[in-house]
Parts: C-alpha cells; sequence; structure tokens
C-alpha cells in the first residue's frame, strides 16, 4: 500500500511537472500577445491587424521566407562602403516601423516640432546605450536597452498629457524611429570603420537593433497605457 501511494506520489510529481514545462511558454506567449494586441489597441489598430503587422514584421525581419524563394525580401541592398562592407535595410526592422509612425503621426496629426524634439531625445539616449560590434553590428547591453523605452514613454505622457488619446502614438513613433536613428544612424559609420577579411553587410534595423526597435514601440506604448490608467484611478478616487 505504501509502495503504490509512493508511486502515485511519484507521477503525479512527474506530471505536474511536465505539465509546468508545457503550460509556461504557453502562458509567456499568452502574456505577450496580450501585451502587444493591448499596445497596438491603444494605437488604433484591431487585434486582427495587431496579428498581421507583427508577423509580417518578423516574417520580413527574420529573413525566414528568403531561405525558401531565394530572393532577399527581408533585406534591401542600398550601397557599398569600399571594398569589404554592403549596407541595407531591413524590412522588418526599419521599413516597417518607419511607414507605421509615418501613418500614426498623419492620422492622429501629431504636432512635427514635438515629434522631432522626442525622437531627438530618445535617440541621444540610445546612442549612448548602444556600441558598435563588427561581429554583432549594432548592440546594446542589459539593463541599459530598457533606457530608450521608459524615455519614450515619459516623453510621450509629458507632451501628451492633455490628450492622452495621442500618448500612444506618440510613444510608438518616438520609440521606434529614435531607436533607428541613435543606434544604425549614428553608429553606422563607425561600424564600416572596422576592417574585415570578408564582405559583410551593415543592415539598418537587422539584428539586435530589430529586436530593440520592435520591444522599445511596444513596451513604451504599453507602459503609457499602465500609467494613464492609474491617473485615471487616481482622479476618480
Amino acid at each position: 500500500m505504501i509502495d503504490m501511494m509512493i508511486a502515485v506520489t511519484s507521477f503525479l510529481n512527474q506530471f505536474i511537472g511536465y505539465l509546468f514545462v508545457i503550460l509556461l511558454p504557453v502562458l509567456v506567449l499568452y502574456i505577450v500577445y496580450l501585451i502587444i494586441t493591448k499596445a497596438f489597441k491603444d494605437m488604433g489598430f484591431s487585434s486582427l491587424e495587431a496579428i498581421i503587422i507583427v508577423f509580417v514584421s518578423f516574417l520580413l525581419g527574420s529573413g525566414f521566407i528568403d531561405e525558401y524563394v531565394g530572393i532577399s525580401f527581408s533585406n534591401i541592398p542600398l550601397f557599398q562602403y569600399h571594398a569589404n562592407w554592403i549596407v541595407g535595410i531591413n524590412v522588418g526592422g526599419a521599413v516597417i516601423p518607419i511607414l507605421l509612425s509615418v501613418y500614426l503621426s498623419f492620422k492622429n496629426r501629431l504636432k512635427p516640432v514635438l515629434v522631432l524634439l522626442g525622437i531627438g531625445i530618445v535617440t541621444l539616449v540610445t546612442f549612448f546605450v548602444t556600441y558598435p560590434d563588427p561581429e554583432k553590428g549594432i548592440v546594446s547591453t542589459f539593463p541599459y536597452w530598457i533606457l530608450p523605452i521608459i524615455v519614450a514613454s515619459v516623453v510621450s505622457i509629458v507632451v501628451a498629457w492633455k490628450q492622452k488619446n495621442k500618448a500612444a502614438p506618440f510613444a510608438y513613433t518616438i520609440g521606434t524611429l529614435g531607436v533607428l536613428i541613435g543606434a544604425d544612424g549614428f553608429h553606422l559609420m563607425s561600424l564600416l570603420q572596422h576592417e574585415t577579411q570578408t564582405t559583410r553587410i551593415a543592415v539598418i534595423g537587422g539584428a539586435s537593433v530589430f529586436d530593440m526597435v520592435f520591444i522599445t514601440g511596444i513596451l513604451a506604448v504599453f507602459l503609457d497605457g499602465l500609467l494613464i490608467i492609474q491617473q485615471k484611478r487616481k482622479k476618480d478616487t
């Protein structure tokens, strides 16, 4: 009887362990889904539009389909620098975020002067927390890459204090463009100065910057939503 109870207990422990291993990634993905969809809803997109934008961005940003079609849809070559560097731009990490930022700016009638000011602030912060690495591109280490997120969120709330419906699109715009300019824009020439033995590709919005652009834009908007909700609760009480 005791041996049976021990066997049952062991089985239950193993079962719970396997269940935890299976459900944890599902739970993490669900939380990520909620954050992404909420951020895009705050910017005026539906859940379906958010999924499509994110899916296309990752599909074209990762270069996944390039291996199957034999044509580079992800990285668009721009020019060659000296003999060993080819400069390109990533569709998912640069082109789509730029188009979204322009669209949100016009749709929400964001003031160009304030947008440029916000981009300038995020650009400056991003420049100081990133550096060129000839092997990896433009990179940033934890926790410094969090700073552009916080700055973009705070600046957007301050600027859009009286028009809180514009805070989300403002945060996304200055966050993504500020990271692109501060990381790739300002560090690109420093990266190209590194001597390489073989031909290398420097991609604007690629590699680590792709993640940083996506994360900054989404989390800055999400953080905006949390701060604005908290502010509304204080007013209601």
